[in-house]
């Protein structure tokens, strides 16, 4: 069997505004109403072939992923990174943690992130590399370019493995080139990187030892103090933050002598920018794509995504346009690898907001309607049988109205039972709770007043997610 490690710890600036830190792009139903999350675990859910999957999660992002694990209906383990270290110290600490259990378990390493309609194909291409894994070999998964892209790193296959068949050894690794070169590289019959990885959890220590001591080391001592509970797998915030910093193809693929690739029988797409999601998507007659409520005349070229109002275009060419709740994109298309320095200088002026989308907790999920100098609007939705935490606020008080179903609210020592249409003050400082003990979804309009609004405002008494007391 091949446990799948899904690797989600990633922002996806590259997505702004839709993609933020609170709200990354591998949750986000972006392909077909679907999540490029969901897609994975559906790739992976064939017990046939592959274990539960273990998936490596920032640990702010902890309820996303098992609320998507819920919804797929798929039981899968979390572990959980305090902070991003890049992909070596997600796979590193992966491996430790499952070779606690199995040394030689096989583990197919793959991002969140990816589109793969194909999964027939995929998991043809898995069983092909499962031989090579076997024989201690890295597994990269190379995909036939289509096009001479320069978001993608190429694979130089060498000659072909005599014993296993569609294997071949890796010439050369080569990162992101320029158009020029793209085009050489796809004439020469190099192949994309697809970044997805299949190895012995043994092997992949063994090889982080041999070429990156520091990080083996590092991910070793953090998994030796895992605290598991609630259902996640926690990696130590102090014993995290000293691992460096770096790709798993700088720390190992580029390095080690046990590279091997397989030609990938499927088609593949790394959702890494706007452009990615056009080619995805397609484009009319004039080369536009249109999503949500777009009007363009005159306009060639451009992909638009209106996701709260409509937008309008009027004779222009080659953009990319795409809003939030509270932001607005418009960049040239030929300019849009360069947003990250845009978002980066918006987040100086502008330090992390709350998304209006849906946020998704363990007792459900809230939403921001409205806010402005000293309040904010939440809509409140609690699943049947669950409730918040026993919890209080120094900065603010809170209005409740219940708008459907039945609530069980505690204020102080007083608990008492509301209907639809009836209310409740929550004073600041007051000790407060909400559960829904009824059959269906309640929902609750929040109204917060006060000096200070942000969710880190709030002292956890008692939990019934294990959550830490100020988070």
């Amino acid at each position: 069997m091949i446990i799948p490690v899904i690797l989600c710890g990633g922002a996806g600036m590259r997505l702004w505004p839709l993609s933020r830190d609170n709200q990354p792009k591998q949750f986000l139903p972006l392909i077909d109403g679907r999540s490029t999350f969901a897609m994975t675990l559906q790739r992976v859910a064939d017990r046939e072939i592959f274990e539960r999957p273990l998936i490596v999660a920032n640990v702010e992002h902890r309820f996303m992923v098992s609320e998507a694990l819920r919804e797929a209906g798929i039981d899968g383990e979390i572990l959980l990174e305090p902070m991003r270290r890049d992909t070596a110290a997600a796979i590193a600490s992966a491996a430790s943690f499952v070779a606690r259990r199995d040394a030689s378990a096989l583990l197919l390493v793959l991002a969140a992130d990816h589109v793969i309609f194909d999964s027939a194909g995929f998991r043809r291409s898995v069983e092909t590399a499962r031989p090579a894994a076997e024989r201690n070999h890295i597994v990269t998964f190379g995909v036939r370019p289509d096009t001479p892209a320069t978001s993608y790193g190429y694979i130089r296959p060498g000659a072909a493995d005599p014993e296993l068949p569609h294997v071949a050894s890796v010439a050369e690794f080569s990162e992101k080139p320029d158009a020029p070169t793209a085009a050489g590289y796809v004439a020469a019959g190099y192949l994309w990187n697809s970044g997805n990885f299949m190895m012995r959890a043994s092997l992949a220590l063994s090889e982080f030892a041999l070429h990156s001591p520091a990080i083996a080391a590092a991910s070793e001592a953090a998994v030796d103090e895992i605290v598991t509970s609630a259902g996640f797998s926690r990696l130590p915030g102090d014993r995290y933050e000293v691992i460096p910093a770096m790709s798993f193809d700088y720390a190992v693929m580029d390095r080690t002598d046990r590279a091997v690739v397989v030609e990938a029988d499927f088609d593949w797409r790394d959702i890494g920018s706007w452009d990615s999601l056009r080619q995805i998507a397609g484009s009319d007659v004039s080369g536009n794509t249109m999503i949500g409520d777009v009007v363009a005349q005159d306009t060639r070229g451009s992909y638009v995504l209106a996701s709260k109002g409509p937008v309008a275009l009027l004779g222009v060419e080659g953009l990319v346009v795409a809003t939030s709740g509270e932001a607005v994109l418009v960049a040239a298309r030929d300019r849009i690898d360069d947003l990250k320095n845009v978002v980066s200088e918006i987040e100086k002026i502008r330090p992390k907001t709350e998304p209006k989308g849906p946020v998704v907790k363990p007792w459900g999920y809230y939403q921001v309607i409205e806010e402005g100098e000293g309040y904010q609007v939440k809509r409140l939705v609690v699943e049947p049988g669950a409730r918040l935490s026993l919890q209080e606020h120094a900065h603010r008080a809170e209005h409740w109205v219940v708008v459907t179903g039945i609530a069980d609210v505690t204020v102080g020592t007083d608990t008492s039972r509301l209907g639809e249409n009836q209310t409740t003050f929550i004073p600041r400082g007051g000790v407060h709770r909400l559960a829904n003990p009824g059959k269906k979804l309640l929902t609750v309009i929040e109204v917060q007043y006060g000096d200070y609004l942000g969710e880190d405002d709030i002292v956890r008494i008692q939990d019934d997610f294990d959550r830490p007391a100020d988070r």
